[in-house]
């Protein structure tokens, strides 16, 4: 199977919303339905786990209900740190996953769904065991000191890309790295690619079909609501 596992759990305090950014509604609806919705009409995408905050667990069943998202098996609460939330999903799946089923972990604050770039990440797992959708960078990127601000050197763009969701693995292998390791070390790690990277699993880049939009601050919004057409054609935004 090919299982996506959505992450949404967080609260979005850097937004500066009165709810969670995930949940806001563009357009009537809420945003991790666009994504969720998305993957639903990928035929290769076989079952969905959401990973959501407990305040908002029959928030989730609700939209599910409404937009009849049948792949959508398990939705389960989050923790209290990004880590114990992928935890949580993953564990969510024991008994029902298989070693070498490939599990997709999306964040919903990437609201899109790259079609062609996901099939190409679900070949990359079978082929490496890793694989990341990721934005190739086009300008010139520098290397800063973060005290003074102050440049220091030139990076080839060419080795530099920024990370993208979703990010895939067998489920065997990033099941057994969550479980086996201490949430202090898991902490120290800013994403699943990352914990993989330092446990020997070779990650595949598939470049990006779609703007890499992650919605932190409300500018981002912004964004979103000129670009929501061109992530899920027949939507538009307000």
């Amino acid at each position: 199977m090919n299982i996506l596992l959505m992450m949404m759990g967080g609260s979005g305090t850097r937004f500066g919303a009165d709810i969670p950014k995930q949940y806001i509604l563009v357009n009537g609806c809420p945003i991790f339905s666009y994504i969720l919705e998305g993957y639903q009409n990928c035929d290769f995408i076989d079952m969905m786990v959401v990973v959501t905050h407990k305040d908002w667990t029959d928030y989730v069943e609700e939209w599910k209900d409404k937009l009849n998202l049948d792949k959508l098996k398990i939705i389960t609460n989050g923790g209290g740190t990004r880590s114990e939330s992928v935890l949580n999903g993953l564990r969510s799946l024991e008994g029902t996953a298989s070693e070498k089923d490939v599990i997709l972990i999306h964040d919903a604050t990437h609201p899109y769904v790259d079609v062609e770039g996901t099939k190409k990440i679900i070949e990359a797992v079978k082929k490496y065991g890793g694989a990341t959708l990721g934005q190739c960078q086009y300008d010139t990127v520098y290397q800063m000191n973060e005290e003074t601000n102050m440049l220091e050197k030139v990076i080839p763009r060419q080795q530099i890309v920024s990370g993208a969701s979703p990010e895939a693995f067998f489920y065997g292998d990033i099941h057994r790295i969550y479980t086996e390791s201490t949430m202090e070390e898991l902490e120290q790690m800013t994403s699943a690619g990352a914990i993989a990277l330092a446990h020997d699993i070779r990650m595949q880049v598939i470049p990006a079909e779609v703007l890499n939009l992650k919605i932190t601050y409300k500018k981002d919004m912004d964004v979103f609501l000129q670009m929501i057409h061109q992530y899920f054609p027949g939507k538009s935004g307000k």
